[in-house]
């Protein structure tokens, strides 16, 4: 979502880091430049005029003048300041409330809620260790309740929508979930086109009538500032307690996420990443604001691993390497199939310090599939040659290629890119083979030049 933004300030600062001695005359260049970079990003202007004040009384400060980097100094005031525009650090669900908690969803049509009720159902019930139940009240949409269902039953997660009109299913959903001993009742509520008199007052008897321990504003990313000015609507009406935004793997220019808690005084909570119902991750201010300025999110890329690799997998193929046993293409396709579970490779390097220096070509290709045809291409060889690729010449690679609608060009670069992590795969075999391998990871990426996929 940030990338087109990163790249503009990655491209004004690097002038500034090159210099021995800053001014005031070059700050004011590079703060005008920035100007223009959040303004091409949708941010709303008051916010713009506000942190550029907030960033030049720091940036012209002694501390900063006379710093041995001031171009990073001033780096460092952005930053800082980016995250005290987003809201410092995450705010997370507020569910200290005897059960059942009820989070009420709001927002216009077409936003995402009902997919994010899924995610949000998931993420408590994975990440908190909640028992939740699903229920929407908007008996306006064809389908929409049936589509709720359907996503709770496969997000594991309990599903009760039974009435005429909305308060009264609100009302028999959270008198069952008493019964059931349900944690938290997340309710989906009706959205409309745009803002209207009906929606707000249907809205405000439910909201009365189920008092939830959060309201949440939906809101699609792509839509820029409307996002920020139907969100002042909704707070207005309700009161909310934070934001989620949605399709921010797309590419919204990231206005919102930069507008939305200086206009409304509201957090943003969550940030929906993707269509599975898993992509759903915390809003962490400071790592969006060094994603943003090409610091990448270690922190982020870490706990991403910890959750989705499959542990056992894992172990199965530490334990096949240290008994001699070579690493062949089935274990290199479930390798990917851990990537593409983490949101692909495109959303790792998002999260890698420096990435935002790889050309705009390299990154498009890494978030384009990449896995996905690597994953088709294996799938498309017999267990035979998935065992001893060596097996695999011109016929072969023809008939794999056509198999996987890819060219053979593209089959060649994965049996390179195999070869690469073999060796990489036996460094680690022999004794203190982690340390040999990291030591050249840090000194000069990965075995045959570069990160083995970027090729």
């Amino acid at each position: 979502m940030f990338s087109q933004l990163g790249d503009r300030l990655t491209a004004t600062f690097k002038g500034l880091t090159g210099r021995g001695r800053l001014t005031e005359d070059n700050i004011g260049e590079a703060l005008r430049e920035v100007r223009i970079a959040l303004l091409e990003a949708d941010v709303a202007l008051p916010v713009v005029r506000t942190f550029l004040e907030r960033v030049r009384e720091k940036a012209v400060g002694e501390a900063v003048l006379e710093s041995l980097s001031p171009g990073q100094a001033v780096i460092k005031v952005v930053h800082d300041e980016l995250v005290a525009l987003m809201g410092v650090q995450n705010e997370e669900l507020n569910l200290a409330t005897s059960p059942p908690a009820v989070i009420l969803l709001a927002g216009l049509q077409g936003a995402g809620k009902t997919t994010t009720a899924a995610k949000l159902a998931r993420f408590l019930r994975e990440r908190e260790k909640k028992q939740v139940l699903l229920c929407s009240v908007d008996v306006y949409r064809p389908a929409a309740i049936e589509q709720l269902a359907q996503l709770a039953e496969q997000t594991g997660v309990g599903f009760l929508s039974e009435g005429a009109e909305p308060v009264a299913i609100a009302q028999h959903a959270l008198s069952q979930a008493r019964v059931r001993s349900d944690d938290v009742v997340i309710i989906d509520t009706a959205g409309r086109l745009h803002v209207d008199d009906d929606m707000m007052t249907e809205l405000k008897t439910l909201h009365a009538t189920v008092d939830p321990v959060e309201t949440l504003f939906v809101v699609d990313s792509m839509t820029g500032q409307d996002a920020v000015t139907s969100a002042g609507a909704f707070n207005d009406a309700l009161g909310l307690t934070g934001v989620i935004l949605t399709k921010t793997d797309g590419d919204a220019r990231g206005g919102a996420a930069l507008s939305v808690r200086e206009v409304t005084g509201k957090p943003i909570k969550f940030l929906g990443i993707g269509e599975d119902s898993s992509a759903l991750e915390p809003f962490h201010p400071d790592r969006v604001a060094s994603r943003i300025l090409g610091m990448g999110d270690v922190v982020g890329l870490v706990e991403e691993v910890q959750r989705s690799v499959d542990q056992e997998k894992a172990q199965k193929i530490s334990q096949k390497l240290k008994k001699g046993k070579g690493f062949d293409l089935e274990d290199f396709r479930d390798q990917l199939f851990e990537v593409e579970k983490m949101g692909g490779l495109g959303s790792l390097m998002d999260k890698l310090p420096g990435m935002s220096a790889l050309p705009q070509a390299a990154r498009a290709q890494m978030g384009g599939g990449e896995t996905g045809r690597l994953i088709a291409m294996i799938n498309s060889m017999t267990p035979g040659e998935r065992a001893f690729p060596a097996v695999i010449k011109g016929s072969r690679k023809r008939r794999i290629a056509a198999g996987s609608g890819t060219q053979v060009q593209e089959v060649n670069r994965l049996l390179k890119q195999f070869t690469q992590m073999q060796k990489m795969m036996k460094k680690m075999k022999g004794k203190g083979g982690m340390a040999k391998l990291m030591g050249q990871l840090k000194g000069g990426g990965f075995p045959g030049g570069g990160p083995s996929m970027m090729h």
